[in-house]
């Protein structure tokens, strides 16, 4: 069974920095791309940033230049510094992996999910 686990939102003004992180956890014989998805209220979930295991990133147009992912390969864990945060960025935030639970599988896994929100 393959776990991931956010960690990192809450309550920030505009202008200010989170940094969400999340750990995959349980049996699985390799992680390929990982990413963030946002959900605001009435609106469909979007991509954020995706980030492969070789390291390439990519970001949604809304955040580029104030969003930055990363990840610890050894740790299994992806993150994403938020900086100058707005209003519009308020949104439950999810975690997305492409993973191999064994050699010849593939899946897409969730997070349940964390809390941004930017207060104007």
């Amino acid at each position: 069974q393959v776990h991931l686990v956010e960690s990192g939102g809450g309550l920030v003004q505009a202008g200010g920095s989170l940094r969400l992180s999340c750990a995959a956890s349980g049996s699985f014989f390799s992680i390929n791309a990982m990413g963030w998805y946002r959900q605001a209220p009435g609106k469909q979930r979007e991509l954020v940033a995706t980030i492969t295991s070789g390291g390439s990133t990519n970001y949604a147009d809304s955040v580029k230049g104030r969003f930055t992912i990363s990840r610890d390969n050894a740790n299994n864990t992806v993150y994403l510094q938020m900086n100058s945060l707005k209003p519009e960025d308020t949104a439950a935030y999810y975690c997305n992996g492409d993973i191999r639970p064994v050699m010849n599988s593939r899946m897409i896994y969730w997070g349940q999910g964390t809390q941004v929100t930017v207060s104007s």
